[in-house]
Formats: structure tokens, sequence, C-alpha cells
């Protein structure tokens, strides 16, 4: 949808949220301000604040994607569902589950499974990521936090985007490691070679983990990781082991598969950020699945 309109009488001294509102009811004033934080609206031709007060024959320009009917059918998905409120949901996500419907996954993910247990998800990621505000890769399981609403997706995805949503993460991987703590910093893009890969790259956008070693077996050659992100691109855990010549055990993209998993050792086992609605620090933990510690069991 593209257009604009021009401001009359009646409209001069409100702010351009909440006369953009009264064009567009059909629209939350929270979307409405991601949309001019986006530049999708603009005043006088120029990009503004949600706040800003408008004077008669001003023009605002806009043009955003309307409104589409939710086309993700509700499935009954097996995963935990930590905590819930009015605003948002923490979930569990096991191994082997996709995050939301692509091209290759159209059904069986955890976007299916929330329509069918939660009434309502914010619709900012459109009709195909309802509420997803990060997500996890298919065989990487934990912690994940949902939006249900647009003012709690937009809080949240600021707090990513800030670095103040503290999120950890734990993996096993290959060989000992000679510096036992560290911070890495790259560019990482998709590969060249292999589209379905990430890569570090000069020419990507910027990617950076902080990591330290929790034990190690050095008869097995692994080492027991705690992954701290700062930025979240694209397996970029997963391309940082292999960077550092430590890939992920199970990983059969960036390192080898192994036939007694179904997937990489990594987990999202500690989430905090700021409650969108209470301004309360809120931290969330969860323990590792079960094939994750009878693997570990096993090399002690």
């Amino acid at each position: 949808m593209k257009g604009n309109f021009i401001i009359e009488g009646g409209e001069e001294f409100k702010r351009i949220d909440v006369i953009f509102n009264e064009h567009f009811k059909e629209l939350s004033r929270s979307h409405i301000k991601k949309l001019i934080e986006d530049g999708k609206i603009l005043l006088n031709g120029k990009v503004c604040k949600a706040g800003e007060k408008v004077r008669q024959g001003e023009t605002i320009e806009y043009e955003f994607d309307e409104p589409k009917p939710l086309d993700v059918s509700p499935e009954n998905i097996d995963f935990d569902i930590v905590y819930e409120d009015q605003d948002l949901i923490v979930v569990n996500k096991p191994q082997g589950l996709v995050v939301h419907p692509c091209t290759s996954t159209k059904n069986g993910t955890l976007v299916n499974g929330l329509l069918y247990r939660v009434k309502d998800l914010s619709g900012i990621n459109g009709v195909l990521r309802p509420g997803i505000v990060h997500r996890l890769d298919k065989n990487t399981s934990g912690l994940m936090v949902v939006a249900k609403n647009d003012m709690a997706h937009i809080s949240l995805a600021k707090q990513i985007k800030d670095k103040t949503c503290k999120r950890e993460y734990i993996a096993l991987c290959d060989g000992i490691f000679k510096d036992k703590s560290g911070h890495i910093e790259t560019y990482i893009s998709r590969s060249k070679t292999d589209r379905k890969k990430m890569a570090v790259s000069e020419s990507g956008r910027v990617a950076i983990t902080n990591y330290k070693v929790v034990k190690e077996y050095p008869l097995s050659k692994k080492s027991l990781v705690e992954f701290s992100l700062q930025t979240g691109r694209t397996h970029q855990i997963r391309v940082h082991c292999k960077m550092l010549n430590h890939s992920i055990i199970g990983d059969d993209v960036y390192g080898n598969a192994d036939k007694n998993l179904k997937g990489q050792l990594l987990h999202s086992y500690e989430l905090t950020f700021i409650h969108p609605r209470t301004n309360k620090e809120m931290s969330f933990e969860i323990g590792l699945p079960d094939y994750f510690e009878n693997y570990i069991n096993k090399l002690k």
C-alpha cells in the first residue's frame, strides 16, 4: 500500500502516530511506530519520529504491506512453555524443530505449534513468522522468547538490537582450546560457494561472540564451552567455532555428522531480558536435553 494525505485543520498539532492511526484504524500504534522507525512513513518527504507534531497543510507519505490473513495452520506440536503472560511466551525449543515455515518447510514448525496453543501473536514479522523476535537453528535446542503483541515485539527486538538481551549458549566442541576464553569479532555473510551456508566475510554483517571453556575431556579431545552472543547472525556460533577449528560435535554443516546424534550439541540454556510492560528484568535457565547429557556422561 502506497499513498499520501494532507494534514487538515482539525488534525493540527497532533502526534504523527496518532494521526496515522486515525487514518488506518486496523494498524496498532506499536506497528505504526515500527513503520515510522523503518522510514515507511514520512513527514514532508523526510524521516520523522512517532511523537513529532504535525501542522495543517503538511504531507504524510506512506508505503507498507497491507496486513494479510495468516496462512499457517495450527498444529499440535510438542514443546515446553517455560513461562507465559499477556505479552510474551518463553519456550524450550527441542532439537529438530524448525522455528517458522519457509520454502522447504511448510508445516510442523514452532509457529504452527504456537498457533495451536496460543490465542494471539505479534503480527510484525508477517504471516509466516508471527511473534518470532529471534530464532534458533533447527537442530539447536533451548530457550526462545516469543511476542504475543506488537508492543512486546518492538521492545524485545530493540533489546536484541541494542545488545541488552542476554543470550547464553553451551556447546560441546571438537578439540582442546588453546585460549580458554576469548572474544570473537568478525563479519558474516552468505557463503559464495554454498548458499545454504554462512561464512566469515569482509563484506558481511558484524558478528560478535564471547566464549569460555567450562570443562575439558582430554582423552576424547573435546571441550564443553559457554558462548555469549552480542549479535544474532544466522549460524553465528557454528561459523565462529568452525573458524577456530573447533567445530561443534554433530554439526554436519560446519563440522562432521555423528551417527549417535541428530544434530549439533548446541543449547540455548539462559535468556535474560527486560519485560516490555513491567520494565523488570526476567531471567530463565534450562538444563541440557537428555541426549546432550548422555553424550557428555559417556565421555566421563
